[in-house]
């Protein structure tokens, strides 16, 4: 991995006004990417926008369930800086619950933002790298994309979607240079567990004494993948926690 490879790229991030996204805008800023943020608040984005300075040029309130929102994410991007190099669909939702809670609005939300907000992304991006001839697209899944367990069901339903997305991506974007990359986090700091309101969950998560590995975990990852040279695609990063048996 190169830091040239990274620096002056425009990286467009969903969910940046806390956590993983966050992070993500901050450390490849560091790196001299041009990274645009999108949140639905903008206040936040404005105080990393200029925390980070110069390299972040735009802070757009997007709520990735509307496709305009998004649309607009993307050409505030491509009218600074003529392009877009990577496009990280962060934006999550992590209401985990027993299905027999019936916790419906949950499962609603969860399907709009995790599944369609990121093809949201996808159907937004798409013309500009189709017309680059280029481009990377970083879904992030969930450990839980790829085993469930009591209390996940759903949400693994939506993470193993976007899991399938990416594959499928992967395939039907070769002919336009597009690298897809499925990053899937186990237990990492984040603001994902707020929003669980289910007692019983709660409470096992609490008796498993988890220890979230620190967002760097997340951001040293994406920085790999896009570090690398165009012809070297890397498609799925999987990580969590040592002690993390899940």
């Amino acid at each position: 991995m190169s830091a040239n490879n990274i620096k002056g790229k425009v990286v467009v991030i969903t969910g940046a006004s806390s956590g993983l996204g966050e992070a993500s805008a901050r450390e490849l800023a560091k790196l001299g990417a041009k990274v645009v943020v999108g949140a639905r608040r903008l206040d936040r984005l404005q105080a990393l926008v200029k925390e980070i300075g110069e390299p972040a040029q735009a802070a757009v309130k997007v709520d990735v369930t509307k496709r305009e929102d998004v649309e607009a994410l993307i050409k505030t991007a491509v009218d600074l800086h003529g392009r877009v190099d990577v496009l990280l669909n962060n934006a999550g939702y992590m209401p985990l619950s027993l299905v027999e809670k019936g916790r419906v609005d949950e499962w609603d939300a969860m399907i709009d933002i995790n599944i369609k907000g990121v093809l949201y992304g996808v159907n937004a991006v798409l013309p500009v790298f189709k017309k680059q001839m280029s481009g990377q697209i970083i879904n992030v899944s969930s450990v839980a994309g790829h085993v469930v367990s009591p209390g996940s069901t759903v949400y693994s339903g939506t993470k193993f979607a976007v899991k399938a997305l990416s594959e499928g991506l992967r395939q039907e974007l070769k002919p336009y240079n597009v690298r897809v990359l499925n990053v899937s986090p186990g237990a990492t700091e984040s603001e994902l567990f707020l929003a669980i309101k289910d007692k019983d969950v709660l409470d096992s998560f609490a008796s498993m004494k988890l220890d979230s590995v620190p967002n760097t975990a997340f951001t040293d990852a994406i920085i790999f993948a896009i570090g690398q040279p165009e012809n070297v695609d890397v498609n799925e990063i999987i990580f969590r926690p040592t002690a993390q048996t899940l």
